[in-house]
């Protein structure tokens, strides 16, 4: 599928599978995408990326037609507008704990009706090629804005939030979430409760729901809640998961073999 394509099959609710970027090069989405994953997400917020090492990983997604997202460092109407005019298919916004701040988000994102400072020379508008109507109309349809859920004060007002006009989706962030929340792990009840009624309430607005998880085999249960995009580690837990596993291998093999005689 296009990248263009992502924010139609996130609303239709398609299964995705997404891994977080947190290396400033283009390589690991050039791989990412060549694997088959259908998006990334540049981590802007807890990574070394600057504006000019997301402007070279989204060309990397252009490349292996992956669709490029950004979890961008705050709300900031120029965070988001910087990312979306190189080329961005969509933000993952983090902190959204109150329906003030999801529609400033939504604004910041979009031209019509929005707040979006328009330029249509940047990648976005193919560096002028693109009419300013015709840009317009397309950034306003193609681009993802996902809220980041991930605070105590947004679970008492998650049904608003879901509800505000032009929000396409939510991310769960069970990491902040946990530490909002005062628990020791994702894993305890206060926090899965929290999860659980995060998820029901995007059931009942029709709103789509990405989450992270560990491995593969812990999607089941959040996709039988609704969860439909899910990311699944990182460029850098892809490494540090590979690089370990061959070093155990490489270990076993080394007693298993006999020894070399001098």
């Amino acid at each position: 599928m296009p990248p263009t394509e992502f924010t139609a099959r996130f609303k239709a609710r398609q299964q995705l599978l997404g891994a977080f970027v947190k290396t400033p090069t283009s390589h690991a989405s050039e791989i990412l995408g060549g694997a088959g994953f259908d998006f990334v997400v540049i981590d802007e917020e807890h990574a070394p990326i600057d504006r000019s090492a997301t402007d070279q990983i989204l060309l990397g997604c252009r490349v292996n037609g992956i669709a490029g997202l950004v979890r961008v460092p705050s709300s900031f109407p120029a965070s988001i507008q910087s990312v979306l005019d190189c080329g961005a298919n969509g933000v993952l916004v983090p902190h959204v704990a109150s329906v003030e701040t999801a529609r400033a988000v939504v604004a910041a994102s979009r031209y019509r009706g929005g707040i979006r400072g328009f330029s249509n020379s940047p990648r976005a508008g193919a560096y002028g090629a693109t009419g300013m109507w015709d840009h317009i109309e397309a950034q306003d349809r193609d681009i993802a804005v996902l809220a980041m859920i991930e605070d105590r004060e947004a679970i008492d007002v998650i049904e608003d939030i879901l509800a505000v006009e032009g929000l396409d989706g939510i991310f769960i962030g069970r990491g902040d979430l946990t530490v909002s929340l005062g628990a020791r792990s994702a894993s305890e009840p206060v926090v899965k409760d929290a999860v659980a009624r995060i998820l029901s309430a995007a059931r009942n607005a029709g709103k789509p729901v990405c989450v992270m998880v560990g491995s593969v085999g812990e999607i089941e249960p959040f996709r039988a809640e609704g969860a439909s995009a899910f990311i699944v580690s990182s460029d850098q837990g892809i490494l540090r998961t590979s690089a370990a596993r061959i070093r155990a291998e490489f270990n076993a093999a080394a007693i298993e073999s006999p020894s070399v005689r001098t």
